[in-house]
């Protein structure tokens, strides 16, 4: 009886998965016949005011704000948990927009210090891996960017339920550029294309464990090196980018920031830290609180 229960459990999981991506796929399709204003509007107010609260992501972001800012306002801490909800839910519908999202931000014009440093390393054919974090939309900027001609590979985590991964994935090849999964079988695919001069997107933002632990927004976060690794191991420069969502909702400033300097990787990856918690800092509702961002290692 012990020996079937890991398979019935399986049964379970995979049904589980099966139906919330029934589910997930019915609310994109309803969402997608709406004019785009008006679906990214509808998705940002859906994930606010119910799937965020019933899937437990709001009581996780007010617990992240409590551990980080527990002196703020218990109504400012909720109006926080409840904007990143709304801006959660706008991201996800914008990012399922394939035809509608990358023609808007083609019209969008980077700005920042790390435009012309990423010009110059296109055309002498230098690499350059893109790092940033689950704030405002992380996709904007890659969009405006491969609609300006660059060749922008992205890596990216497989989902828990394979369902939903399987057209997740499909959202980010979308938006050109080649994309590669985490691990030993995407790794062939990204080294080779920094090799050759490409662009790499990377969001290092979530918990890994045991990663070496780095201060960010003043509490201990286990963070992956693999950003600035691969960017002195493959002489390549290391640029923060944000897509900051702007006052309509709806609009981007594509931000890239100035390139981090080589050293090591340690304070490489503390430099780039300290960019995302300065954009945090400055409108903290648009990071994505209902991550577990903060996690005890485990014991070895």
């Amino acid at each position: 009886m012990s020996a079937d229960r890991p398979k019935k459990q399986g049964r379970a999981r995979k049904i589980g998965h099966y139906l919330s991506n029934l589910v997930i796929v019915g609310l994109i399709r309803l969402a997608l016949l709406m004019p785009y204003r008006m679906r990214v509007r509808a998705m940002g107010t859906i994930v606010e005011r119910v799937v965020g609260p019933l899937a437990g992501y709001r009581r996780r972001a007010l617990d992240n704000l409590d551990l980080i800012w527990p002196d703020l306002p218990a109504q400012r801490r909720m109006d926080i948990a409840r904007r990143c909800l709304n801006n959660v839910g706008r991201t996800f519908i914008e990012n399922y927009s394939a035809h509608d999202f990358p023609e808007r931000m083609a019209r969008n014009t980077p700005v920042g210090p790390g435009v012309r440093a990423l010009e110059d390393a296109a055309a002498q054919g230098q690499p350059v891996v893109l790092v940033t974090g689950h704030f405002g939309n992380y996709e904007a900027t890659r969009a405006a960017l491969v609609a300006r001609g660059y060749n922008i590979g992205g890596l990216y985590r497989d989902m828990k339920n394979p369902y939903f991964n399987a057209h997740y994935v499909k959202t980010m090849e979308a938006f050109g550029g080649p994309v590669f999964p985490q691990g030993r079988k995407g790794t062939a695919g990204f080294v080779r294309h920094l090799k050759d001069g490409g662009q790499l997107v990377l969001l290092f933002d979530q918990h890994v464990f045991r990663a070496p632990v780095f201060d960010f927004l003043g509490k201990p976060a286990h963070t992956a090196l693999s950003a600035a690794e691969l960017a002195l191991r493959y002489d390549a420069l290391l640029i923060p980018f944000y897509g900051v969502r702007q006052a309509d909702g709806l609009t981007f400033e594509t931000v890239l920031e100035a390139p981090v300097p080589h050293s090591d990787a340690m304070q490489m990856t503390q430099a780039i830290t300290d960019s995302l918690a300065a954009r945090v800092r400055d409108t903290p509702e648009q990071w994505f609180w209902v991550h577990r961002r903060w996690r005890p290692q485990p014991d070895a």
